[in-house]
Order: C-alpha cells, then sequence, then structure tokens
C-alpha cells in the first residue's frame, strides 16, 4: 500500500511540475499575443516532440524531457545595427561574433516582410518589461494560491491548550533527546499529576486561551508557586505546583538560551484555518529562505558535487526535480499521515518550487527572464536621458550583445542540473 501511496504523491507532484511549468510559459504567451507580438511556439519540456497541435500561427505541444518549456517570440533578437534583418553578414571574425551573427540569422530565418511590425524587440519597453515578467509573475501567484489552499482551507498544525504528553523529567534543550535519569529531577507537571487530554483553563488566575499565552504565563513565572486550572473528562479541576528553572530557548532569538519557568508538557497539535495574514507571513519567510538559498546556491553545489563522490549529503542543500519527486513520494508516506495531510504537504512542496522558479528566474541574467527584464529596464532609462538631453533617441538595447554571457550561463545552468540529478540519483536526499 505504500508503496502505491508514494508512487501517487510522486505522479501529481511531476504533474504539478508540468502545469507549473505550462502556466508559466502561458504568462509570457499571453501578454504577447495580446502586445500582437507573433507566437509560433509554445512547449512544455525540451528534446524530442512528444505531441503537438498547431492552432492559427502558434504550435503547442509537449516534449520528452519534463525539465522546463519554451515560447517561442519572434523578434527576441534586434537585427544588427544599420542591417537589414533580411541580409545578414556573409562574413564575421570572432567565436563571439560568429555566434551572435548565427542567432539573428535563425531569428530572422522565417520571418516575413508583414511580421516586421510584430517583432518582439520593436516593442515598447514597458510591453516587453510585462511579456517577460509574466511567466514568473505567474508562478509567485501559483505559490500564493496553493499557500491560501493549505492554510486557509485544511488549516495550519497550532498548538492548543490541550495536554498531548509529560515529561518525567526536566532536561534542558542543550540535553534534549537524551533519557531520564535517576539524578534527573521530576517536572513540576509529574508532580502535580498532569496527564495527556487535559486542556488547561487558567494560570494564576488569568485565563488560558492560547498555547503561546500559556507558555508566557509559564516562563515568566520562575520557581514560583502556580495555581494551574485545567479540565479532565469534562470536569473542572486545579493543582498548585512550583514551576522549576530551566534553560530554554530564548524566543525572540533561538541562537541564545535564557532561564525561564518550566511545567513539563506538550501541546496536542491541531489544524486551525488561518487568515490572509497569516498566508501573508508564510510567504515572507519562504521568500527569505528561498532568496538565501539562491544566494548560497552556488557555495552549496560544491558540498553537492562532493557528494557526487561518496561525501555525506546535506539534507537542506539544493535538489533537482527528481530529488524534489523523491521526497515527494516520502512525503505522502512517513509517519502515515491522513489524506488531507498528504495533499497539504505536496501542495506546499509544489509552491515552494513556484516561488523558486519565480525568484531564480528573476535574476537578471541572460537567458533568465530576468535578463530580458533588465534589457527592457535599461532601454527606458537610456531612452528617457536621451530625450532629457535632447539628444536622438538611441533605439532599441541590442540583447544579442549579451548571447556569450546567456551561453556561458546557460551550459552552466545545464551541468548544474546534470550534477543535481544524478546525485539524486546515487545518493538521494531523504526526510525518513
Amino acid at each position: 500500500m505504500n508503496a502505491l501511496i508514494y508512487t501517487l504523491g510522486v505522479v501529481a507532484f511531476i504533474v504539478g511540475v508540468a502545469v507549473s511549468i505550462g502556466l508559466h510559459e502561458f504568462g509570457h504567451m499571453y501578454p504577447a499575443k495580446k502586445f500582437g507580438i507573433k507566437v509560433t511556439q509554445f512547449f512544455v519540456g525540451f528534446g524530442n516532440t512528444v505531441w503537438s497541435t498547431k492552432r492559427g500561427e502558434t504550435e503547442y505541444g509537449f516534449k520528452s524531457i519534463p525539465l522546463g518549456g519554451y515560447v517561442k517570440l519572434v523578434g527576441m533578437l534586434p537585427p544588427a545595427k544599420d542591417a537589414d534583418p533580411h541580409e545578414v553578414r556573409k562574413t564575421n571574425t570572432g567565436m563571439f561574433t560568429q555566434l551572435i551573427s548565427d542567432a539573428r540569422t535563425a531569428e530572422y530565418e522565417h520571418v516575413s516582410d508583414e511580421d516586421l511590425d510584430r517583432m518582439f524587440y520593436r516593442k515598447p519597453w514597458w510591453q516587453k518589461l510585462i511579456v517577460m515578467a509574466g511567466g514568473p509573475t505567474v508562478n509567485i501567484l501559483i505559490a500564493i494560491f496553493l499557500f491560501m489552499i493549505v492554510f486557509m482551507g485544511f488549516g495550519a498544525l497550532t498548538p492548543s491548550t490541550t495536554v498531548q504528553s509529560v515529561s518525567d523529567c526536566a532536561i534542558s534543550d542543550a540535553q534534549a533527546g537524551r533519557t531520564c535519569n535517576a539524578d534527573d529531577p521530576i517536572t513540576p507537571a509529574r508532580k502535580a499529576g498532569l496527564a495527556p487530554g487535559d486542556q488547561f483553563t487558567s494560570f494564576n488566575g488569568t485565563e488560558v486561551t492560547s498555547w503561546e499565552g500559556l507558555t508566557k504565563l509559564i516562563r515568566a513565572n520562575g520557581s514560583r508557586e502556580a495555581s494551574i486550572g485545567f479540565e479532565r473528562d469534562g470536569q473542572a479541576r486545579e493543582v498548585n505546583v512550583a514551576t522549576s528553572v530551566l534553560a530554554r530557548a530564548d524566543v525572540n532569538d533561538p541562537t541564545k538560551t535564557v532561564d525561564v519557568g518550566f511545567l513539563g508538557v506538550t501541546p496536542t497539535q491541531t489544524y486551525v484555518r488561518q487568515g490572509p495574514v497569516y498566508v501573508a507571513s508564510v510567504m515572507g519567510d519562504y521568500v527569505k529562505g528561498t532568496a538565501e538559498a539562491i544566494v548560497h546556491l552556488p557555495q552549496r553545489m560544491v558540498g553537492v558535487t562532493k557528494a557526487a563522490f561518496g561525501a555525506e549529503r546535506d539534507s537542506n542543500g539544493p535538489i533537482s526535480v527528481v530529488g524534489a519527486s523523491r521526497v515527494a513520494g516520502e512525503i505522502v508516506t512517513v509517519d502515515d499521515p491522513t489524506w488531507p495531510e498528504r495533499i497539504q504537504r505536496v501542495l506546499v512542496l509544489l509552491a515552494g518550487l513556484n516561488l523558486f522558479l519565480a525568484l531564480f528566474n528573476f535574476i537578471p541574467l541572460l537567458p533568465l527572464d530576468g535578463g530580458h527584464i533588465a534589457g527592457a529596464l535599461y532601454e527606458a532609462v537610456r531612452r528617457a536621458f536621451a530625450k532629457l538631453r535632447g539628444r536622438p533617441d538611441p533605439g532599441y538595447v541590442d540583447v544579442a550583445r549579451m548571447l556569450p554571457v546567456a551561453y556561458a550561463v546557460g551550459g552552466l545552468l545545464m551541468l548544474m542540473s546534470v550534477i543535481l540529478i544524478y546525485v539524486d540519483i546515487v545518493n538521494p536526499v531523504s526526510i525518513t
């Protein structure tokens, strides 16, 4: 049964990735068509064509390697300065010059005279900006939508005021994980006779309505005696016990420890539906974490490369789609979750993936979307400065000059993908 559920988790994740890629490319194609740009291809995947169909002037389809997608916008590269797009230079000197010339030739190979006004490069800078930002923006919207389903629909695990377990001995955070021994002091909760299922109602006369509020009261109590009100089997009860003092993580700075009051109970976690503010907070945390992951990606790839030769794999390091698919299979089987929990876990994984795709694509380097966005913004600034200074319009930004950078970045991304996929096969990350 677990094998079937594992497979369903993998398949659900792969389908979600394919849909996310398709919607990303749709985010480029839709505004492009609205602005009159000629779109000849819309494909999910790379490699050989598995299936395609043509609707109007656009061919839609799927390719054999589901690791991305693309939309063919005609006229992404402008012709060389003072050159007719139909007349390509016959000879070029230098490898990079030749690469740029060949790219321009391929760009205009199937362009007819009636298509010239529909070229991408001829559109206003703000239209280029909308078209290129459309893809990653859609990924952000997908992430928001999925997080809303998870936290506003299913709910977030929230500690309640009901006791799940009672600790036998008082152990500081630094000693967490070890078993109790005869020298360890008994927890105040055990002395008071508290048991799983007890629901706190008051602490020193203050009404208890949340676990967070109870925690603050306990931590502030130090080693003083406390009157604890609770319900057991529907009956109200009250006990008096002195809380102990223990070194625990600081609420404001988890890297530090402080001596605070300690009772010795663990709360029962329940799913509570959240509001938009909570979703926004989660999104903010994910954006911060994702941005930090992208910044440290080159450094972490060193560790991944070492893992390819037998070194220990960092469980918090980068993974490929292959590795993420394995994680999807594991998260729907580990701890024997309920079906709603399985759905939640896959949706959170897909939401995180879409957020990563969005932020990564905003990096201002070709061939990423951010490279074209940077080109459009540079064109706007350059033309604005020329107009303010009374100089002639400098014209369109020639992104073809950045093709050597695009090839280098593209090659590096391809190498990273190969390494990640290989390591995810021979030395995979596991959450079990």
